[in-house]
């Protein structure tokens, strides 16, 4: 059957496919090498090589769409990754090999030029869904730590001017569907139903094409900054310090201090500083996960209906108002955060800079070691914010567990794993 709108081709693309019809490469999640697991391969240009549910690029997928409709982009356009590999190397690490560890991205994804080499040479077009770089990172707040003595400026990781060095890497978001229901404790059907349904129907493979086992979400993904030597993650006898951040323009943009986000970021920032400092390495792990990942006009309607609510802004009612408008207090759901370190290799974080039990919870249950957990200073929290921390201290968010003195790491320096 054919039709001039593309619709009958749309419907035979997303059946599940006969005995008779091609069968693309599958992907063994979890295999003990690349060319076993096999490649995830997203891009439309050949649409039976495709293996995998979605397209690259989250949620930037949709202005692709739009570059393709008004004439901007060819849709048959290669890209040319001539010179893009990544400019430092990270892993292969065990957890990259385990299916339990990581099933939120793949860990191959910034080297599958390299890994994926006969199936270039075949004409597979494979896109990474990660990509490693190094940048400046210059910040107000650490010239203010450089004037108070906080932090010195030594020519390698700080320059003079302020500027930061790091390694960062942005990391696409992929999903191994029976992983993501194993770690959900729920059946893979539940999950693919609940996909498929509450995203109007937009990928119809997640409920024809069991076969398929892998998603890209239409979500935004995640940057990890990396401040030291990258290979010293892995050395048990390096100390590390690692900030998980969860997205917040306000705040960390553009300075809004009804929350302590990027307070809380710069103190995890100036915190990996030190630590990469006195010889270890620090880490900021940066997921898009805006106003707790339920987005930004839910968050702000929030904010008025707090602001508004009589008696005023309150601890008591801060997640109230936010189930009375949401549903839900949280849909972070952290449970899948961890998998950025696992791709890291980091097995033990000796400066956790975070309160939060949520995070502690999902990094511990997930076989990292947290040797200590560091708060935000009083002095740091804006007067507008204050709401906030009791509230999540109320609701067993936020522990109030002593933390260790951040002046000197010798007691955690040499430690072994």
């Amino acid at each position: 059957m054919s039709s001039s709108n593309g619709i009958s081709k749309h419907i035979v693309l997303t059946s599940h496919p006969t005995q008779f019809g091609p069968k693309p490469i599958p992907i063994h999640w979890g295999a003990k090498n690349a060319m076993e697991r096999g490649p995830a391969i997203a891009t439309l240009t050949k649409q039976s090589h495709r293996n995998v549910v979605g397209t690259h690029s989250g949620n930037y997928s949709v202005y692709r769409a739009l570059a393709v409709a008004s004439g901007a982009l060819q849709s048959n356009h290669k890209a040319d990754l001539t010179n893009t590999s990544p400019v430092e190397h990270i892993g292969p690490h065990p957890s990259w090999f385990d299916a339990d560890k990581i099933v939120s991205l793949d860990p191959f994804g910034a080297i599958v030029g390299e890994v994926f080499a006969p199936y270039y040479e075949k004409g597979y077009d494979i896109r990474p869904t990660i990509a490693i770089t190094k940048a400046h990172i210059n910040m107000p707040e650490l010239h203010d730590a450089i004037n108070k003595g906080r932090l010195q400026i030594d020519g390698k990781i700080m320059k003079s001017g302020g500027d930061l060095v790091v390694t960062k890497a942005a990391i696409e978001s992929v999903w191994y569907l029976p992983g993501i229901a194993k770690r959900f404790k729920i059946s893979e059907g539940d999950l693919r139903r609940a996909l498929f349904e509450q995203t109007g129907g937009m990928f119809p493979e997640l409920v024809t094409r069991s076969d398929l086992e892998v998603f890209l979400p239409p979500i935004g993904g995640l940057t990890v900054y990396i401040i030291g030597n990258v290979a010293d993650i892995t050395n048990p006898e390096k100390p590390v310090a690692v900030r998980v951040h969860d997205e917040c323009n306000g705040s960390d943009v553009f300075g809004s201090d009804i929350c302590t986000c990027r307070p809380y970021l710069v103190h995890g920032i100036e915190l990996c500083v030190k630590t990469a400092q006195e010889g270890g390495v620090g880490v900021i792990v940066y997921n898009r996960k805006e106003g707790r990942a339920l987005g930004e006009v839910t968050k702000f309607l929030v904010y008025n209906a707090r602001k508004r609510q009589k008696g005023g802004d309150t601890a008591e009612a801060y997640f109230n108002r936010t189930e009375c408008v949401a549903g839900v207090e949280d849909m972070r759901f952290q449970e899948l955060m961890p998998d950025a370190l696992h791709w890291l290799g980091i097995t033990r974080i000796d400066r956790m800079v975070s309160m939060s039990n949520m995070k502690y919870n999902a990094i511990t249950e997930s076989g990292i070691e947290i040797v200590e957990r560091i708060a935000i200073p009083e002095e740091l929290i804006p007067d507008d914010a204050r709401v906030e921390i009791e509230a999540k201290k109320a609701a067993g968010y936020y522990s109030e567990t002593e933390v260790l003195d951040t002046s000197d790491l010798s007691e955690v320096k040499g430690r072994a794993l």
